[in-house]
């Protein structure tokens, strides 16, 4: 069941310490054959990291969103239905990572669309045609699925340039609200003391991290977003 949503004086989207960065290297199957997959999962924009034959994280994320893509278990292990469909023939486009259809059931029109499942994130225009898309990380337990719109809610402005989290040590660049109170988009929590992101971009289209509401995407993605909310434009969560 997911949480109500509670009232913040800020953003509700306050930041998550997230252990996984010091995560450490699970045993690899055999080294050349962690190679092999990081080599495809890279050529299918997955974003493995270096081909070292190491299965850490990083490689974990990259299976992660193969798997959401093709819609396997998401497990973030190189099994053996994963490695069939990883080296399927025919799979080398239609299979791409960051390439991905928008779903079924989640409007017409000039949208954005918010896949909880795949945590990814579609701006479709008005004649169905897909702008920009990109991994998320949100929190579906607070996010509710439906229908929403960017606008004011809660007498909070619409779109703030530089926004802070409630607790005052994060930035959220580029904040786009969209559900009550303080549900927005936003770049990845940059940390007020150094300027550095709370976490990796390879987290994003993974279920390895969580935001407290909030959408979190890319530097390149959060400013996309910016741009392409200029006017009101409703956001389907699915």
């Amino acid at each position: 069941m997911k949480r109500p949503l509670l009232p913040a004086v800020g953003a509700v989207c306050v930041v998550l310490a997230l252990a996984l960065g010091t995560s450490p290297t699970v045993a690899a199957p055999g080294q050349d054959r962690v190679v092999k997959a990081q080599q495809r999962l890279n050529d299918l924009g997955c974003q493995a990291g270096p081909a070292d034959g190491r299965l850490d994280a990083h490689t974990r994320s990259a299976v992660l969103r193969f798997q959401s893509r093709q819609g396997l278990a998401q497990n973030g292990r190189l099994d053996e239905r994963t490695r069939r469909k990883l080296y399927a023939e025919g799979r080398w486009e239609a299979g791409r990572c960051d390439q991905r259809p928008v779903p079924g059931h989640s409007g017409r029109g000039r949208r954005i669309v918010i896949s909880q499942h795949q945590n990814w994130v579609w701006l479709v225009g008005p004649a169905g045609r897909v702008v920009a898309e990109g991994g998320m990380v949100d929190n579906p337990r607070v996010l509710r699925r439906g229908a929403h719109a960017t606008g004011s809610y809660c007498g909070r402005a619409a779109r703030i340039r530089l926004n802070q989290s409630t607790s005052g040590s994060v930035w959220l660049d580029d904040f786009v609200r969209f559900a009550p109170c303080g549900i927005g988009f936003h770049r990845i929590p940059r940390s007020k003391a150094n300027g550095r992101q709370i976490h990796a971009d390879w987290l994003l289209g993974t279920n390895l991290a969580e935001s407290h509401g909030c959408i979190r995407l890319s530097r390149e993605m959060s400013r996309r977003v910016w741009d392409f909310t200029v006017r009101r434009t409703p956001v389907r969560v699915v």
